[in-house]
């Protein structure tokens, strides 16, 4: 029998689907729209949303089948399936919370290609058929800290990263990985003008340190509550990375590059002040304009029903990730 680790959750713990999908009226509930040109457009989805409204028909999901559930450490609620479905930050299709299940549900995953190159001996190109038929799924419960200072407990389907880098073959110059999101403006209305994308220069752009991607909790993600991805979540393809900010797990990946020198990230360019490279969840460093020491839980309910919690340092999991930092001062590396 297998002994599941300390820092596993359990399957009952993943925040419930229903709570993960609501936010996008409060903004005009609460008379905000007449300073949201002057707020940046992270503080504004952070802001907006809570009181919600009913989930819109989403794209068809897929049951899928896991070979184990790992249960990562904490005794909270899951986040309820249609929060989590319509309670999304994605820019490609809007900046308000329920813009992407509103505006995803054409976007065509089949066929769909991911590729890994770069500083590799053996470059591959994957369908998401080679995938599942390659890996076997586990089902992954993992906190997950939107740099919104709000949070969720997901229950994600997917693989570890490191199972499809391995399969490239690394070279001596590895020391980065790179992953780009897919760019189709004609089914990504986000990425047609900075304005309507929120400010961001597309495709989006994001990276880690060759370590922190080979890590064991680092998840290439193809599905959550059992099926397959819905399009506002990543749809067919994203990244899980459950110690850092939820901006660094990319969505809709459609290109892994492994490289020498740090890559370029979507919101380091956008304002390298404010999100760093490493984007490591800590509540003794506060973003600029608000503090990190604390989050609110997504349940059941709206705003007025969200639990505010401590944040904890790496986000709960700095058994498994700490070292991967020791000796590196996280105030200046953050």
């Amino acid at each position: 029998m297998k002994k599941s680790p300390q820092w596993q959750l359990q399957r009952s713990e993943v925040t419930p689907e229903s709570v993960f999908q609501q936010r996008r009226n409060i903004i005009k509930a609460l008379g905000l729209s007449a300073i949201g040109a002057s707020v940046p457009m992270g503080v504004q989805a952070g802001l907006s949303d809570w009181f919600g409204k009913s989930a819109p028909a989403t794209a068809p999901r897929q049951p899928l089948s896991f070979s184990q559930t790992l249960r990562y450490g904490i005794t909270d609620p899951l986040t309820p399936e249609d929060k989590i479905l319509t309670h999304n930050n994605f820019y490609e299709f809007g900046t308000a919370k329920t813009d992407p299940s509103e505006n995803a549900q054409g976007l065509i995953t089949d066929p769909w290609q991911l590729s890994i190159e770069g500083e590799v001996e053996n470059p591959k190109v994957w369908s998401v058929a080679n995938i599942l038929d390659s890996f076997p799924l586990e089902e992954r419960i993992y906190r997950l800290r939107c740099v919104e200072a709000w949070s969720m407990v997901v229950p994600w389907l997917g693989i570890p990263l490191a199972r499809l880098i391995e399969q490239a073959k690394p070279n001596s110059k590895a020391k980065y990985v790179a992953f780009e999101t897919l760019y189709d403006p004609e089914q990504m209305p986000g990425q047609r003008s900075r304005f309507t994308g929120g400010g961001i220069n597309y495709p989006y752009v994001e990276g880690l340190r060759l370590d922190e991607a080979m890590n064991d909790l680092t998840l290439i993600s193809l599905g959550l509550y059992g099926k397959t991805l819905a399009p506002q979540n990543g749809a067919p393809i994203r990244l899980v990375v459950p110690w850092k900010y939820g901006f660094k797990s990319i969505k809709s990946i459609v290109k892994i590059r492994l490289v020498e020198k740090m890559p370029p990230t979507t919101w380091t360019q956008l304002a390298d002040h404010e999100y760093g490279f490493f984007a490591n969840v800590n509540p003794a460093v506060s973003h600029p304009r608000w503090s990190q020491a604390t989050e609110r839980r997504i349940g059941s309910g709206g705003l007025l029903s969200a639990k505010r919690i401590p944040t904890e340092p790496f986000n709960g999991y700095g058994d498994q990730v700490a070292s991967l930092y020791q000796g590196m001062d996280l105030r200046q590396w953050y």
